[in-house]
């Protein structure tokens, strides 16, 4: 399904059978990612909740339209309260994974009393230093580049060999295929722009105002990926609310390298909220 967001047309799908009397949980996939990157732990998940996956804007079946400004924080955050809206929902729990935790964690500093609970997956708050800020923009700008000159196959390729998606080398043949097939049916102009629109860099540094987000938190990262568990060890002092929780033997993309022990934190989490 699609709703229209500024003349963007945003995809979203429900994962079960939507009732409005129970919560409702969105989840937001990563860079390169889409909605469907959530379907191998749906069937995990606590079943008392309504659970909605988006295309992030320039993923998936959403557009990807030439205009960076249709990326940016704040349209971002428009696209999530547009679909809100038209869901007649009131409060959401939101459960984003790195870019996706980035754009649910800038939409509960926009819209606090909207949020009924945050699960962040290997997020960031933003760039304090406006050095390393500028740096990040330049390192992003090149790799937009880079998709748009090369193949999408090329850039999902380079983008899968980085060393933060080193532990995932131990998945079989066969998966590491399937993972990065699904990554090129995304639009190179989607994710070139969704970097130059929305990466780390463009964003607000939002540290200083995550004493704002009152509602429960939960912060996972796995214990491989050192600089984001050292990241979010820090972040959990910033939020009223928070746990942090460090799934042992994982890299940077938990619900992928040990979905049990992930649905474990989380049912946990939404059990307890």
């Amino acid at each position: 399904m699609k709703i229209i967001s500024d003349s963007v047309n945003i995809n979203f799908e429900y994962f079960n059978s939507f009732e409005p009397k129970r919560e409702t949980i969105l989840m937001l996939h990563g860079f390169t990612g889409s909605l469907n990157d959530w379907r191998e732990i749906l069937g995990s998940l606590n079943p008392n909740f309504n659970y909605i996956g988006i295309d992030v804007v320039g993923h998936g079946k959403s557009d990807s339209p030439v205009n960076i400004d249709k990326y940016s924080p704040q349209a971002l955050s428009k696209q999530i309260g547009d679909l809100l809206n038209y869901l007649s929902i009131e409060q959401i729990i939101i459960f984003g994974y790195s870019m996706g935790g980035r754009a649910a964690l800038n939409f509960a500093i926009n819209h606090p009393n909207k949020i009924r609970g945050l699960i962040l997956e290997d997020t960031t708050a933003g760039i304090e230093s406006e050095k390393i800020r500028n740096e990040r923009i330049k390192i992003d700008e090149e790799l937009a580049d880079y998709i748009e000159s090369h193949s999408i196959e090329e850039f999902v390729e380079l983008w899968m060999s980085k060393e933060i998606f080193n532990t995932q080398r131990r998945f079989s043949n066969e998966k590491l295929k399937n993972i990065r097939k699904k990554k090129t049916l995304n639009s190179k102009i989607g994710l070139a722009n969704s970097l130059r629109g929305f990466g780390t860099g463009r964003m607000d540094y939002l540290d200083n105002k995550l004493n704002q987000i009152s509602c429960p938190v939960m912060l996972i990262t796995g214990e491989l990926d050192t600089k984001f568990s050292k990241i979010n060890s820090v972040l959990k002092q910033k939020f009223p609310n928070a746990r942090h929780k460090i799934i042992k033997n994982a890299g940077h993309n938990t619900h992928l390298e040990k979905p049990e022990r992930f649905v474990t934190v989380i049912n946990d989490f939404l059990l307890n909220m």
